[in-house]
């Protein structure tokens, strides 16, 4: 276990999964935690983030920090979404093995898995087939941070570890209208559609893809539960260059099932429309999660109690 006192440094504390993980170690009694706002520290500054790193001395570090959005912001920025994503990790990873940070954990993506992939997605999935071309970028960045831990871990014994959770959604997300993930876009979509009384509401894509979902505060309890493994039981359950473990929950749905949920929870009594014309994106993401499951580790909210603590949340600030 780790010391209720180590510093821990939380790369990424304003975002989704980073203000989560945040929550769950102050609940847990952690009080030494460091912080920077991108205004402070730009984590893609080599030097900047090495004179951070020599500075602050964490001794723990978790890289939740990165440029995300969904499948528009994907397609419309993919130069950013690689540079921005692959230099945080860079610069992160490498200060990390400078100044001797005892472990690290990486979060990643599940875009990282082939389109054409048998479902669900094993870890043994990574690399043998070609990406969704939609996130190409962002996915490559992301492989890129699963093999810097690696290799670190490899050349120079470092203990540093990556998960790689399903589609995230809950408190704290990013409701912009168009460079948001699905479950935010939606629930904007159908608070804006409710309050002008609107008869309908477009949903991109046939509704027919197929997406798992897990709520950001159970990713952060498996973040944590990862990070605090015993390295034998890491090491144990993972391989030298093979060494992500899945996150979710096991449990996709149709996006249209989804939107009908949603449409529920929001309390939306108009028409779903779906819009054939705009991308669906990979046809199924679910991942399988027996690698977790089997060192002890379970999802506990369901989509439709996800959904309803979200949009709560989402009312009260919007």
């Amino acid at each position: 276990m780790i010391p209720s006192d180590a510093k821990i440094y939380i790369a990424g504390h304003r975002g989704l999964v980073g203000s989560a993980i945040v929550r769950q170690l102050r609940g847990r009694g952690f009080h030494n935690l460091l912080t920077r706002t991108h205004g402070e520290l730009d984590l893609t500054d080599q030097a900047a983030t090495r004179a951070f790193f020599h500075d602050q001395r964490p001794e723990y570090v978790i890289l939740a920090a990165a440029k995300v959005g969904g499948i528009h912001a994907n397609d419309t920025y993919p130069a950013e979404f690689i540079y921005q994503n692959m230099m945080i990790e860079a610069n992160v990873i490498d200060a990390a093995w400078r100044n001797g940070v005892r472990r690290l954990l990486f979060l990643g993506s599940t875009c990282i898995y082939p389109k054409a992939v048998a479902q669900p997605m094993h870890e043994d999935a990574l690399l043998t087939g070609v990406l969704e071309p939609t996130n190409e970028p962002y996915a490559l960045a992301k492989i890129a941070g699963i093999k810097l831990c690696e290799s670190y871990n490899r050349q120079y014994g470092t203990d540093y570890r990556s998960v790689m959770p399903t589609n995230l959604y809950g408190v704290n997300d990013n409701f912009h209208p168009e460079n948001s993930h699905v479950i935010p876009a939606l629930m904007r979509r159908f608070h804006e559609a409710k309050l002008n009384r609107e008869p309908e509401v477009v949903v991109w894509g046939t509704g027919n893809a197929m997406r798992e979902f897990l709520y950001v505060d159970d990713m952060a309890a498996a973040s944590l539960f990862v990070l605090e493994l015993d390295p034998e039981i890491y090491r144990a359950n993972t391989r030298p260059m093979l060494s992500h473990i899945n996150v979710g929950t096991g449990i996709d749905v149709t996006i249209r099932e989804m939107a009908e949920t949603m449409r529920r929870v929001v309390g939306f009594e108009g028409e779903l429309r779906f819009d054939h014309d705009k991308p669906d994106g990979a046809p199924r993401k679910l991942i399988d999660v027996s690698r977790l499951s089997a060192m002890g580790w379970c999802y506990n909210v369901g989509l439709e109690e996800g959904l309803r603590r979200t949009y709560q949340w989402f009312c009260e600030q919007y």
